[in-house]
């Protein structure tokens, strides 16, 4: 009695298993007709954004801000030389006249580079 209820208990494990491998790599229908399947279980592929300002602006327009709303961050700040660098991780900060400022890439082969550069072009010699 014990080995045809072994033996059914592996072949259930076996189907099991198999099931979840044709599912995990597209084979099979599990059961379903193929429109069934392709009823339930419809994937669609990600859009690419589209080719002008348009999301951007949709952001943009519906951004909340009493104060500046900075362009490039959507930060909203009191001051835009405040505004932080859209990509802080991988640029620094400078601050320009007339409370302007600019974000330049922290590229370059030693600390404080991007800082000479800036200084560089603030004089003209870049």
């Amino acid at each position: 009695m014990r080995l045809p209820l072994a033996f059914l208990s592996l072949l259930s494990l076996a189907a099991a298993q198999f099931g979840f491998f044709e599912q995990m790599f597209g084979g099979g229908d599990g059961g379903e007709s193929g429109h069934e399947h392709h009823m339930h279980h419809q994937h669609h592929q990600p859009q690419n954004n589209p080719s002008d300002a348009s999301l951007y602006q949709n952001r943009y327009q519906q951004s909340v801000c009493d104060k500046y709303l900075c362009p490039d961050s959507l930060a909203c700040v009191h001051f835009p030389h405040h505004c932080p660098c859209a990509w802080d991780a991988n640029e620094e900060k400078f601050e320009l006249a007339e409370g302007r400022r600019i974000c330049a890439s922290k590229g370059g082969f030693k600390p404080g580079e991007a800082a000479r550069k800036v200084e560089l072009a603030r004089k003209g010699l870049l």
